[in-house]
C-alpha cells in the first residue's frame, strides 16, 4: 500500500498527548510532532531484520533500517499500529509483540513519540513492495556496524542504541 499523503495523523505534545490532527502531507511539510512504532524482528537464531527503504518513502528513501514500523494513524493506538505495520511491511500476522518502551527522537526532519516493540518471527515474509526495497536477517553486531557506518534511520538508530540491550535479552 503506498504512503497516502492525506491519511489523517494525531499531533502530540511533549507528554504525547493529542492537540490535533494534520495530514501526513502536513505533518512532514511542518514537522509537527507525532506517534510512531518501531519493531525490532528478530528469529530464533538471534539475527535481527533489518531493511533497505524505497526510494519513494517520504522521509529518509533509501535509508537502511534496523526496525519495521512507522506512523500511528490518527485515533490508531500503538499495539493496534505495531500489528498493523507488522502486517503490511512483513506480512506476518498474529506474532506476539513485546511492548519494550518508548522513545521521542526529533531532528530536522521528523519529530517522533514512540513505542518500541520486539517480535520473533523466522519467516518467510511478504516484503511491502512500497516501503522495503529488500532486507533480511543480520547478527546484532552486524546490526550496530550498520548503524555505525552505514546511511540508516536516524530515529531507528536511536531506538537501536536506547533498547540494543532489551533486544539482546529479548532474544
Amino acid at each position: 500500500m503506498n504512503v497516502d499523503r492525506d491519511e489523517w495523523v494525531d499531533v502530540v505534545d511533549d507528554d504525547d498527548r493529542v492537540i490535533g490532527r494534520a495530514t501526513r502531507a502536513d505533518m512532514r511539510a511542518r514537522n509537527l510532532s507525532h506517534r510512531a512504532v518501531y519493531i525490532f524482528v528478530h528469529n530464533s537464531s538471534r539475527e535481527l531484520f533489518v531493511h533497505r527503504r524505497t526510494l519513494t518513502k517520504d522521509v529518509y528513501p533509501g535509508y537502511c533500517d534496523v526496525t519495521i514500523g512507522g506512523v500511528v494513524a490518527a485515533g490508531e493506538e500503538y499495539d493496534a499500529a505495531a500489528a498493523r505495520e507488522l502486517a503490511e511491511e512483513l506480512g506476518v500476522t498474529g506474532a506476539p509483540l513485546a511492548r519494550l518502551g518508548t522513545i521521542r527522537y526529533a531532528d530536522e526532519r521528523t519529530r517522533v513519540r514512540g513505542v518500541v516493540y520486539a517480535a520473533r518471527h523466522d519467516g518467510p515474509f511478504v516484503l511491502q513492495a512500497e516501503e522495503i526495497a529488500s532486507g533480511g536477517f543480520v547478527s546484532l553486531t552486524e546490526a550496530e556496524r550498520m548503524t555505525r557506518e552505514e546511511r540508516c534511520c536516524p530515529d531507528g538508530v536511536a531506538v537501536f542504541r536506547a533498547y540494543g540491550a532489551a533486544l539482546r535479552a529479548e532474544s
